[in-house]
């Protein structure tokens, strides 16, 4: 039952992705929420207009593909927003059928395997002339005589390129192995983890971490934002539990001369390390979607969700980007994970913090900026939904997935790093 029946256009959201229905709902946009869950969190807030069941896409990619398809023939629905890490790959490879009934920002879908295959993406990275660490095969390489980091070749492991899957099936492969110098793993423990051959790229000892994210039209940027990563899911990497909105001219030229130059379409969220012994911002991995870290983005005034739908809708020329600095925000159960993670887990190449030192700036940094990605006081029924979810059913990394639409997380932009011996402004802004 609509809670807003006035509402005539729609858009759809394919996921329990809390900030984009908060965010369109927000602007009087009727949201169609998609989930194979009836008790997603995101389905109590008042801004969610409908809940639609769907087949999981883990279940059948192809059922998951039609199902969205068969929503988007409705004639009030206009667009729809890619929030899962398979959307893109479903988006772009069928296109011509959601096109027949909405709008999407997507790129081609040659452009996107340039993108989810990361030894393709490092020789365009080398064509542009931007950092990206030494990536190559796995299978190509006889000895390891520096740090390395043995990682998916794809982001979303599916029948357009591993031979070895059909339509229906896919894998988001997050394993994460760091390698020292004279280490030799085993290949067919890696082949089986992996699902494929890997790649390997040279470990970058690490300065600071940043996303960029940005909308794009056919090459031109129409926003952009950036975040400096403070904490992670562990101490040893993964996806930003605490971040804060920073402005690096040279950060954002090197992304936007990337994304230019293969002519980029659509969101991308973009993760960078800064190499700490050259000072290069080095590009790890290109995700087409929203990302998890999405809440902070909004509530630095970068509303994507909204320029998503101004752009897919024909209202480009209404996108005002630019955002506030200094804007820090908290994931709160990544950042307990991250004060589990060091008791908990190993890294041959990354030195362990001091846990009372670590608790302490946590709390501290809770206590002076108590931002949160799904708590809102003016929209309580999520968050409770979600701590309960945490608590007594599907643990928290789960009941966040679905919250910010990432059933598969294991990071904002990155994998998760494994425990043990492996691992991993805008156009404009306004001063804060």
């Amino acid at each position: 039952m609509s809670k807003r029946a006035h509402a005539r256009e729609s858009v759809l959201v394919p996921s329990g992705n809390y900030t984009c229905v908060r965010s369109l709902g927000e602007r009087g946009v009727h949201t169609v929420m998609a989930s194979e869950h009836d008790d997603t969190p995101a389905a109590s807030s008042r801004f969610c207009d409908e809940l639609v069941r769907i087949p999981a896409p883990k279940d059948d990619l192809v059922a998951y593909k039609d199902a969205l398809v068969g929503i988007a023939a409705r004639p009030d629905v206009k667009t729809i927003i890619p929030t899962r890490p398979e959307d893109g790959y479903v988006f772009s490879k069928y296109l011509d059928e959601f096109e027949q009934y909405v709008d999407l920002v997507v790129p081609d879908f040659e452009t996107l395997r340039r993108v989810h295959d990361r030894k393709l993406l490092y020789e365009a990275a080398v064509e542009a002339g931007v950092p990206m660490p030494r990536t190559r095969l796995f299978s190509e390489i006889a000895a390891f005589d520096k740090p390395s980091i043995i990682k998916p070749r794809y982001n979303v492991v599916a029948g357009e390129y591993v031979d070895s899957y059909d339509p229906h099936e896919y894998d988001i492969v997050k394993s994460v192995r760091h390698v020292r110098p004279g280490d030799r793993p085993d290949a067919d423990e890696i082949y089986a983890e992996m699902k494929h051959d890997p790649i390997v790229q040279d470990y970058v000892p690490t300065e600071d971490k940043y996303m960029f994210a940005a909308l794009y039209d056919h090459g031109e940027p129409l926003a952009t934002f950036q975040h400096l990563q403070i904490r992670g899911n562990s101490y040893t990497g993964g996806g930003g539990v605490y971040r804060t909105s920073v402005y690096d001219p040279e950060l954002e030229a090197v992304a936007r001369k990337l994304l230019g130059h293969i002519d980029w379409h659509g969101l991308a969220c973009i993760e960078y390390l800064k190499d700490a012994e050259t000072g290069e911002f080095k590009l790890i991995e290109i995700n087409p979607r929203m990302w998890q870290s999405l809440p902070s983005t909004v509530r630095a005034g970068a509303d994507f969700p909204y320029y998503y739908w101004l752009q897919a809708t024909g209202q480009k020329h209404r996108i005002e980007p630019g955002y506030e600095l200094g804007v820090g925000t908290h994931y709160l159960w990544g950042e307990l994970g991250y004060v589990m993670s060091v008791r908990r887990d190993d890294s041959p190449l990354v030195e362990r913090p001091s846990f009372v030192k670590t608790v302490w700036e946590v709390a501290s940094s809770i206590y002076r900026e108590p931002r949160f990605d799904l708590a809102r006081l003016d929209d309580p029924v999520p968050f409770a939904r979600y701590v309960h979810h945490a608590v007594f059913n599907r643990g928290g990394d789960e009941a966040e997935a679905e919250s910010t639409g990432d059933r598969d997380r294991g990071g904002d932009e990155s994998e998760e790093p494994r425990t043990g011996i492996t691992l991993t402004p805008g156009l404009n802004f306004r001063g804060r």
